[in-house]
């Protein structure tokens, strides 16, 4: 709740018959220039549906007014999100995976 609570922006995917999220995408932005897509997740039994296109495009949509929107992908989903109108580029990156639970 408290990388929601701290994203610019947040969309969830719900499921109609449980009321469960079941994916969702978050973006941080400096609300002026540009913003950054770092999570898209969507629950293993959820996948292949649509699901985490629509939760781009939507995104997309709230993200409209800036000049750039990057995000980091593994290359097997560069292609999705090339659909989506995103273009390849290069990105450095640290990852410390020991910090991955998110506990401080």
């Amino acid at each position: 709740m408290r990388l929601l609570r701290a994203s610019y922006r947040v969309v969830l995917a719900l499921d109609a018959a449980t009321d469960q999220v079941v994916g969702y995408i978050t973006a941080v932005s400096d609300g002026i220039l540009s913003a950054y897509i770092p999570l898209l997740e969507v629950l293993p039994r959820y996948r292949n549906m649509g699901i985490g296109r629509e939760l781009v495009q939507r995104m997309l949509s709230l993200l409209g007014e800036f000049y750039m929107v990057d995000l980091v992908c593994d290359r097997k989903h560069q292609a999705g999100y090339e659909k989506l109108g995103f273009r390849p580029g290069s990105a450095m990156m640290i990852r410390r995976f020991e910090r991955q639970s998110g506990k401080d």
